[in-house]
């Protein structure tokens, strides 16, 4: 294989363009003079990738008029997509994540003779099984990131291999929350709760003001603890917004980014389902996991479950470790109340505290790999068939 290989990755949303960064990381020491361009965010941009669109023209949400809403601009940037790439002809297409958009992009530029590789199993053991046909008929090789996915994958007959999860390379075992705290301005006596309400605009929507509001009745029951809020710079206004409505303003500190250093520094976050719940988990933090969304998407998603979680740290350790709160269970007064039982176990019960940080470093060991290497070494297989 030529060291001028030419990379085609589709990134959606923020955690697909860390993910994405990384693994090129891994291609680019494989091959130097690699050219890597398609759909992507800063994570890849400061690798030498080249957007022809943001990730985050991807980033859409849920089964009703989320997604219908955006549903013709979607699809066109898929077809130019597509009839560029049948154009040029890539040496291996790279789908991160981003399913919905990825695969039926994949299918076709398989069917073309076009490698194509899927970086991260869509969660057919979690829900929506049928994705599994699709899967086999789009792409050559999928890179897991769960150690169980390679065999459940190839009881379908489709090629994987298990590289580990990124993020447990990028967080460190033992997390340093005491320079975390200094960069935020607090003190290592402070009680701290992270708020991190999501990284989509429907997820703002549907949480932040429930987020705030459970913090505001937190702050009630005890006025000492502190609150800390990563914000996405395109988000900051719609949050800045439901801080406001829920009167807590003054007592939230709003950050430009940092998620990373909010969940170093907190003691206890109140975190929306998805990937950040992983990241907590490998932060080692107690959290109290949420989710709401549009009743239609509700309605569809909760007929499709196939599991009785849905925050990725009970799901990959099989049982309720942490509190899950999801559609109308998720009040203001069941947040604070969870939130403040894991205030109430650290006094109490460090015992809890112990227990549940010695499952999460359990799982940060069994997800810690080479993935760039991994990663990149499996492509060069595909490659070679």
């Amino acid at each position: 294989m030529s060291q001028e290989l030419k990379v085609v990755l589709v990134a959606g949303e923020a955690s697909g363009d860390l993910l994405a960064g990384l693994l090129l990381d891994g291609l680019r020491e494989q091959w130097p003079r690699m050219s890597a361009v398609g759909i992507g965010g800063p994570q890849m941009a400061r690798r030498g990738f080249v957007a022809w669109w943001r990730h985050d023209k991807l980033s859409v949400h849920g089964f009703g008029w989320e997604v219908l809403r955006r549903y013709r601009e979607i699809v066109g940037i898929r077809r130019q997509l597509k009839t560029r790439l049948l154009q040029e002809r890539p040496d291996v297409f790279i789908g991160v994540d981003a399913p919905d958009f990825n695969l039926d992009l994949e299918r076709d530029l398989k069917a073309q003779g076009i490698k194509t590789v899927h970086f991260v199993s869509p969660s057919i053991w979690a829900w929506r099984p049928e994705r599994v046909e699709k899967i086999r008929r789009s792409v050559d090789h999928v890179l897991c990131i769960f150690p169980f996915e390679p065999a459940l994958l190839a009881r379908h007959g489709i090629a994987a291999t298990y590289v580990g999860h990124p993020l447990a390379n990028v967080i460190p075992m033992v997390p340093d929350r005491l320079t975390a705290r200094a960069a935020l301005g607090l003190l290592d006596a402070d009680q701290v709760v992270a708020i991190l309400p999501g990284s989509r605009e429907s997820e703002i929507k549907h949480l932040a003001l429930r987020f705030f509001q459970a913090a505001a009745l937190v702050h009630k029951a005890q006025p000492a603890i502190r609150f800390v809020v990563p914000a996405i710079p395109a988000l900051r206004a719609s949050i800045e917004q439901a801080a406001r409505a829920s009167g807590l303003q003054a007592q939230l500190q709003i950050l430009e980014g940092q998620s990373h250093t909010a969940l170093a520094a907190c003691d206890v976050t109140l975190i929306a389902s998805g990937t950040a719940t992983l990241e907590a988990a490998l932060f080692k933090r107690p959290m109290v996991i949420a989710y709401r969304m549009g009743w239609l998407s509700w309605q569809i998603m909760r007929r499709k479950q196939l599991q009785p979680w849905v925050g990725l740290p009970n799901i990959l350790c099989q049982e309720f470790v942490v509190p899950e709160l999801l559609q109308n269970a998720a009040t203001p007064q069941a947040l604070a109340r969870e939130v403040l039982q894991w205030f109430e176990a650290r006094a109490s019960h460090p015992d809890k505290i112990a227990a549940l940080q010695q499952k999460f470093a359990a799982l940060h060991t069994e997800l810690l790999r080479d993935t760039p290497r991994l990663a990149a070494h499996a492509i060069q297989q595909v490659l070679q068939d």
